[in-house]
């Protein structure tokens, strides 16, 4: 099939990306298209952009945090003291203690 049955491409550019480990990434754009700032590099993942001597630093991730740790930024000590006494009093007013 050639360009006849399927048309013309159309005019494309080739932008360079660089990521943090410094991979280079060609993507062909067209030419009237509007090019991302960033973009991720296949090789690692990282985010890429367009110049080379500074790339997109790495993303920081968070490391997983539990149940209790997301309690505890919401709430203080006295907090939980408090509403463990008041679980406590109901506990011992259904059993009747």
């Amino acid at each position: 099939m050639g360009e006849a049955e399927r048309g013309e491409a159309a005019p494309r550019n080739r932008i360079p990306f660089w990521c943090a480990n410094r991979h280079e990434t060609r993507v062909a754009f067209a030419s009237d298209a509007d090019v991302p700032e960033h973009w991720d590099c296949p090789r690692c993942g990282l985010p890429a952009g367009q110049d080379e001597r500074n790339p997109p630093a790495a993303p920081r991730t968070e490391p997983y945090k539990t149940h209790l740790a997301y309690v505890r930024e919401r709430r203080s000590d006295a907090d939980g003291d408090a509403l463990l006494q008041e679980a406590l009093t109901r506990l011992h007013q259904r059993r009747g203690a």
